[in-house]
């Protein structure tokens, strides 16, 4: 018996238990969002951990490739073996589950048993990642009724499902992360799959385990609710906190992404508490005359303590402030006291497109503080960034920075030699042993201090305001800045390798 191809029935297809084609692109385009969706919130739920570095961008992205690849293979390949319409409701019921329940699994294994941290990560992305990539195979499967079709049929849903993957990536990245905590958007999404499975389920064969994965999307919020690393608030980029100090009832501390980032005295601005903030007052008033008003610009904002200092000290000081974070500019407003007459401009902005608004010669000062203890914003630390920074200081201005760097300190003196490329005068504050002026001391890295100018700064007058304030801190400069810079290469837009120059900070250090 002959006929035309269009009347040949494909192989292996289930007759008579084909799926509609609205039912076809609704499950595409929601499975391969909703992989998009975990891939980008697991790069937020993994950063207090790991840092948002190139490492754990690759990582994350390649976890979720594999996954894809996996399910897509894998969900072809069963689908040709048994009916594919059992396939759907487990696929999406089981990843939605899992799905849900990531916050607390992740956030536990980071607390309790951080060795475990990066497998545990990979299976929260690789086994929904997975499953939800199988519903793609499986759906075509199901619409392939005719292999005249076959072109048409794996186009439209190729092509559904990468629109999906955009869709997810564009709600997630615009939408969801400014507007609901990692978490929730983590647990919703696992709602929405579980719901996904029931119908499917219900369509199918009655509600079967749908009872068991709702049990587990709701375990996944209560766990939330009490798994180690909550936040008062998650920010665009961070998990915050503000903490009350015990000791000092007006005392707050700023925590991000579990780092003590800054502290403030909600009454006395020129309480300073941590030694690094205490060494950039040093150096400032050292190098301007005492309560001269300054034009100053800060690169990163956290808890504005050194503008809330100027501020106090020096009366009529500007401090323009781009902090990339609006979440941490509200926490200042509401939890941390500032006030609109404080002569403190923040604005939420990247703080290489701010300093590149300002009109050449237009600061006194401009303040570095943008760099953390697990990832570095490797833009503002190149030749390029600094060349703009030295173009907005005036002839007598002040550029002032905090790094952040542990073991050999490989980011900081990369970063000490990239200034000493731009500016004329460069020096280095830090711990003896930090700075190498204690060679039979072994390098404990944290925070160093540096600072770069175009006119000669008054280092013994610094010196002498480190020693008033009790930093113990000393300053490197000349030869011993050069021997201890080494062979260090430069930073530049073309190459910056900080991701692999930073030693991230050890556990349970602070800032």
């Amino acid at each position: 018996m002959t006929g035309s191809p269009s009347s040949h029935v494909a192989e292996g297809a289930p007759r008579g238990n084909g799926l509609g084609p609205r039912a076809a692109v609704v499950l595409v385009f929601g499975s391969s969002a909703a992989v998009l969706v975990v891939e980008i919130v697991a790069l937020r739920l993994l950063a207090p951990y790991l840092g948002l570095t190139l490492e754990t961008s690759t990582m994350v992205i390649g976890i979720a490739l594999t996954a894809i690849a996996l399910g897509s293979w894998l969900g072809g390949r069963i689908a040709d073996q048994v009916n594919p319409r059992r396939l759907l409701g487990p696929s999406l019921g089981v990843s939605g589950a899992v799905v849900a329940l990531t916050p607390a699994v992740l956030r536990t294994t980071a607390e309790w048993a951080p060795a475990m941290l990066l497998l545990t990560a990979s299976l929260t992305i690789l086994v929904p990642g997975a499953l939800l990539s199988a519903v793609t195979p499986i759906v075509t499967k199901l619409r392939l009724t005719r292999l005249a079709e076959t072109g048409t049929v794996v186009g439209r849903l190729s092509g559904v499902g990468t629109v999906g993957a955009i869709a997810g990536t564009v709600l997630t990245g615009f939408v969801l992360v400014s507007r609901l905590p990692v978490s929730g958007i983590l647990i919703g999404l696992g709602t929405l799959l579980v719901v996904g499975a029931a119908l499917v389920e219900w369509r199918t064969r009655g509600w079967s385990s749908t009872p068991a994965l709702t049990l587990a999307v709701v375990s996944g919020g209560l766990a939330t609710m009490v798994a180690p690393g909550g936040c008062d608030t998650e920010t665009r980029y961070h998990c915050a906190r503000v903490v009350a100090d015990p000791d000092r009832g007006v005392g707050r501390t700023l925590v991000l992404d579990g780092l003590r980032h800054s502290y403030v005295d909600i009454d006395d601005p020129t309480f300073l508490e941590f030694t690094y903030v205490r060494a950039i007052a040093a150096v400032v008033d050292a190098a301007f005359p005492e309560g001269e008003p300054l034009a100053a610009h800060h690169l990163g904002g956290g808890g504005l303590t050194l503008p809330r200092y100027l501020a106090a000290t020096r009366p009529g000081t500007r401090s323009l402030v781009s902090e990339v974070d609006s979440g941490v500019v509200r926490i200042n407003r509401d939890r941390l006291g500032l006030r609109p007459e404080a002569g403190i401009d923040v604005r939420a902005e990247d703080g290489r497109l701010g300093v590149r608004r300002l009109d050449a010669g237009s600061r006194d000062l401009v303040v570095g503080d943008a760099f953390g203890g697990v990832s570095v914003p490797w833009h503002l630390t190149t030749v390029e960034a600094m060349t703009d920074v030295r173009r907005v200081l005036n002839k007598d201005g002040l550029y002032v920075a905090n790094l952040i760097d542990h073991g050999g300190l490989a980011f900081a003196r990369a970063e000490v030699a990239t200034l000493s490329e731009i500016f004329e005068h460069v020096a280095l504050v830090g711990a003896p042993a930090d700075i190498g002026l204690d060679p039979a001391a072994t390098p404990e890295g944290g925070n160093l201090v540096v600072l770069a100018a175009k006119r000669p700064v008054d280092l013994r007058a610094a010196q002498e305001a480190l020693d008033s304030r009790q930093t113990g801190w000393k300053i490197a400069t000349g030869d011993a800045l050069a021997s201890w810079i080494g062979d260090a290469s430069l930073l530049t837009d073309d190459y910056a390798p900080v991701d692999q120059l930073l030693q991230p900070y050890r556990p349970h250090s602070s800032r």
